[in-house]
């Protein structure tokens, strides 16, 4: 992934973000420099927080990278799954019904999703609900899109 541009945010815009993220995910940011990275040949834009990639735009919504989430430990918009499940989400698979443990219930088809697994909490990857979260449990059917996961490009972006 190629450097297209990088700014610092404006003080109307971090506030934006802080208070977008805060609603979709109950937690707060709070950083003390926010820098907007415009990346070459990919749809997403990051956001450094503190100098870390925390924060990306999807489609101009921003949401917690899935390092993000774990530093932030969102409380709203998580969508848990099963240990068999991991692997499959860890390498960008969709998540299917039959591997949800738990969903939050305000979740709203087209929301973006935190993903994680069901031992130790963590996030393993970022998705886009096809169903609102009182509907993703059940035995067959593709609930959320991947967007982004553990090892792909984005997370291993390094500025």
């Amino acid at each position: 992934m190629e450097v297209k541009s990088r700014h610092h945010l404006r003080s109307d815009d971090v506030s934006e973000l802080e208070s977008t993220i805060g609603a979709q995910l109950g937690v707060d940011v709070g950083g003390d420099s926010y820098e907007l990275v415009e990346l070459e040949g990919t749809e997403f834009d990051l956001v450094l927080v503190d100098g870390d990639p925390l924060v990306l735009y999807v489609d101009d919504e921003p949401f917690l990278t899935v390092r993000g989430a774990n530093a932030c430990d969102p409380e709203s918009n998580v969508v848990t799954v099963d240990a068999g499940a991991v692997s499959f989400v860890s390498d960008g698979a969709d998540v299917m019904r039959p591997g949800i443990v738990e969903a939050d219930e305000s979740i709203a088809a087209g929301d973006l999703v935190a993903i994680a697994e069901e031992s130790h909490g963590k996030v393993l990857g970022i998705g886009r609900a096809r169903v609102d979260g009182e509907e993703m449990d059940g035995d067959e059917g593709k609930v959320v899109d991947s967007v982004h996961h553990v090892g792909d490009d984005l997370y291993d972006f390094v500025v």
